[in-house]
């Protein structure tokens, strides 16, 4: 069962923060071709776009070939219905469908804009989507209210050429047939034979219904409800025409009346619609789908409480089987992209579901598992895949765009299968699963974490995201009053209650953290009044003190001090020298590809033996972040040639590893693109590394430090680190550019233990 002290909570200042900083919105149009240069641009417009041109209007199908039509899809609203909030209109919709249009890229790789109209007027929202459908493979209607949007979605089906998708109708619906799937398997029944309670009539609800008796299950035995209860053969109250293809024949008048002896609930309605003696009086076995949000129609405490038999599943991520609309949109709209379809049928929607279903009975990766601290294992708590599965984009689309050249949606058959699931692979960028899983491995240890620089806003920001992200107790080291008056600068005044602000000044461990440090430290010149005053007034020192002691579990520091005095102040604590097999490794991310660069905290110029510690470090936080190491020793030669002194070391270094018998690959010397280019590593077929490498050794701290700056700085790459590895306690050393996320992520690496020896 889920924590409930453990929800995700976030203040209005957060929100508004996160959509402003350091640019408004959540996305920008990068070009994909060369820009640069006369013939570049000749290229790109006139005269050279002429051609394209001419041939797209020639053969209409090529402009999947020559334009981003082919993945690209249009998120269309006009703020009728937003995310439960109601009719706040198109403009206040924006930044819902920004956030859509970056779900479809970040999960599978969909290009997507978004498209506001202002009008309630059907016809007209129809007439606008008819005529930009050019532009577009695909249109993604979001937050329509009901019944418009069924009366949209169908007319533009019926005169569009491209896949019209209402994710608020059928994105929900694949979900919730995918889960149903599972839990009837796990609960030993049919689909055709089990009676069904779906409360909630608006278009989730009756496409939930629709596509699970297209899948099977019987009329006779759906009962839909609203908020007047029963849809009955007969009533005329509160029903229209997609009701009324529901009603059935049925003494039952109410939500109680329909639950006794079901098999199944489906809820799209309210929080609180469904009471414990409505689950209790459900057949044995009950499945309970309860995805109102924010909070359930009930809770799986309160069903469980009464049943212990019940599959329960919500739409809330924080406990077990959420059924969430990510799983579904991204990937049926990816294959159906590739095929270059004409719609997405219900054989796609189903084919979706069934893929899911499958994924989920499947052996959950080990990755995955540690990413959300748990055993994940085909059963009552684990029926649906989990949002950052990474097999979802290569098992998911290709089933959808089976289904859809089977059924004759597709204008491009897929012939290699087998090539096209190696591209699926190929397209997802390892950034977001790997921070993912270093956040949620954070989260589950819950870890007292220690930030050392409590006079910075951006630290403080930081503590307090931690504490109300759910990832465990902040603990700041600080002034009150100081940090009082910090927070209520930044809006977050009432965040002072929350976090734990510890002062130097008055902590009551003063002596035994002196005495440590004047044992510690009594023969390296240091006598007691100069340890206690380290104790005192040093607040990286302190921080330190109080790490060692266990009063904390983790600590991050270094955004308001060079990493140089940071990690000098740490080491009156901890042993910090080079000789101790201290190593900073620091992940580069850029384009889809992650590599882990090292040594560029600790070592100034390291031997052969050095180096081969640097990549055996290297080497177990690479598979602490799930890579499998290959490691590459830098130099400007490649085995041998030029011959030159500096790089002997690095020639020498692999010979080290071989004597101790290392579990990874590894190789040297080489330049950084043998390392990396596979094409140029195939001038070296004797190279036992059997792929790109993903841990670059570099031969000294200032080479290893240039190459990452100079990544950041012209590339634009996310850098996390340095990691600071082999220390007997979690220590992470923020950068005196960090940002709140830059200090939040080595928290979580912090608390994830990646650099503390085990």
């Amino acid at each position: 069962m889920a924590n409930n002290s453990r929800h995700t909570r976030t203040t209005s200042e957060e929100a508004l923060a996160y959509h402003m900083e350091p640019h408004p919105g959540k996305f920008e149009v990068i070009a994909s071709k060369p820009m640069t240069t006369q013939r570049d641009l000749s290229l790109a417009y006139s005269p050279g776009v002429a051609v394209p041109v001419q041939a797209i209007a020639d053969q209409p199908e090529t402009a999947y070939d020559y334009t981003t039509k082919g993945n690209m899809v249009a998120v269309i609203s006009n703020g009728t219905a937003i995310l439960g909030m109601g009719n706040l209109g198109a403009l206040a919709s924006k930044p819902v469908m920004e956030g859509k249009a970056v779900l479809f890229k970040r999960f599978a790789d969909v290009n997507a804009i978004d498209i506001e109209l202002d009008s309630e007027d059907p016809e007209e929202i129809i007439n606008a989507v008819k005529l930009m459908a050019p532009s577009f493979g695909g249109i993604n209607l979001e937050d329509i209210k009901a019944p418009e949007c069924f009366v949209i979605e169908q007319r533009l089906k019926e005169i569009m050429d491209i896949p019209v998708f209402h994710d608020d109708q059928h994105g929900t619906a694949v979900i919730c047939a995918a889960g149903l799937i599972n839990a009837l398997e796990l609960s030993g029944k049919k689909i055709e034979d089990v009676r069904i309670v779906l409360n909630g009539a608006g278009a989730a609800g009756i496409a939930c219904l629709e596509l699970l008796k297209s899948m099977g299950a019987r009329h006779e035995n759906c009962i839909l409800c609203d908020t007047k209860g029963v849809i009955y053969q007969g009533r005329t109250e509160g029903m229209n025409q997609w009701k009324s293809a529901h009603a059935v024949v049925t003494e039952a008048r109410t939500l109680e009346d329909a639950m006794k002896g079901a098999d199944v609930f489906l809820g799209v309605s309210v929080k609180g619609a469904v009471t414990p003696d409505m689950v209790e009086s459900m057949a044995e076995n009950p499945v309970i789908f309860a995805m109102a949000n924010p909070d359930p129609e009930i809770t799986p405490e309160e069903a469980h409480a009464v049943r212990a038999d019940a599959i329960v599943a919500t739409g809330r991520s924080d406990y077990p089987n959420q059924v969430n609309n990510v799983l579904g949109f991204p990937y049926l709209f990816r294959g159906a992209l590739d095929i270059h379809a004409r719609a997405i049928n219900d054989e796609m929607k189903i084919a979706c579901a069934e893929a899911l279903a499958r994924l989920a009975r499947e052996d959950v990766p080990d990755e995955v598992a540690a990413a959300y601290g748990r055993k994940l294992q085909f059963g009552r708590d684990y029926i649906i895949p989990t949002p950052f599965d990474p097999r979802l984009i290569h098992v998911v689309p290709p089933a959808v765009a089976k289904a859809g050249m089977d059924t004759g949606a597709a204008r491009r058959p897929i012939i290699d299968m087998d090539g096209y699931i190696q591209s699926l692979k190929a397209r997802m960028d390892p950034t977001a699963a790997i921070l993912q899983g270093m956040h949620a491995r954070a989260r589950n240890s819950q870890a007292r974490m220690i930030f050392a620089e409590g006079d910075d806003p951006r630290v403080l920001r930081a503590a307090v995201a931690w504490q109300r992200g759910g990832m465990g107790q902040a603990l700041v080291v600080g002034r009150e009053h100081d940090v009082k008056e910090k927070l209520e600068a930044a809006g977050l005044g009432d965040a002072v209650r929350e976090i734990a602000v510890v002062n130097a000044a008055n902590s009551r461990h003063q002596e035994a953290y002196q005495n440590f440090l004047y044992a510690r430290l009594q023969r390296q010149g240091m006598d007691r009044e100069d340890t206690n005053r380290l104790a005192n007034r040093d607040r990286h020192v302190f921080a330190a003190l109080m790490l060692a002691h266990g009063h904390g579990d983790g600590l991050v520091t270094g955004a308001t001090r060079k990493s140089a005095h940071v990690l000098d102040q740490m080491g009156q604590v901890f042993d910090l020298r080079p000789e101790d097999g201290v190593v900073g490794i620091t992940a580069v991310l850029h384009k889809g590809r992650i590599v882990l660069i090292g040594d560029t905290l600790v070592h100034e110029w390291p031997e052969a033996d050095d180096l081969a510690d640097i990549a055996t470090r290297g080497a177990a936080v690479g598979r602490g972040l799930g890579l499998e190491p290959r490691v590459a020793f830098l130099s400007f030669s490649n085995f041998g040639h030029p011959l030159s002194e500096r790089a002997i070391k690095m020639a020498k270094a692999p010979t080290v590893l071989d004597a101790r018998k290392v579990d990874f690959e590894y190789e040297g010397e080489m330049t950084v693109d043998v390392a990396l280019n596979i094409e140029a590593a195939a001038r070296y077929p004797f190279s036992r590394l059997t792929g790109p490498a993903n841990i670059l050794v570099m031969p000294a701290r200032h080479s290893a430090s240039i190459s990452v700056k100079l990544m950041q700085e012209m590339a634009g790459a996310t850098v996390i680190g340095p990691i600071l590895t082999g220390v007997s306690k979690p220590i992470q050393i923020c950068s005196t550019s960090s940002t709140v996320n830059d200090i939040l992520n080595m928290a979580a690496i912090s608390a994830g233990g990646l650099g503390a020896i085990t």
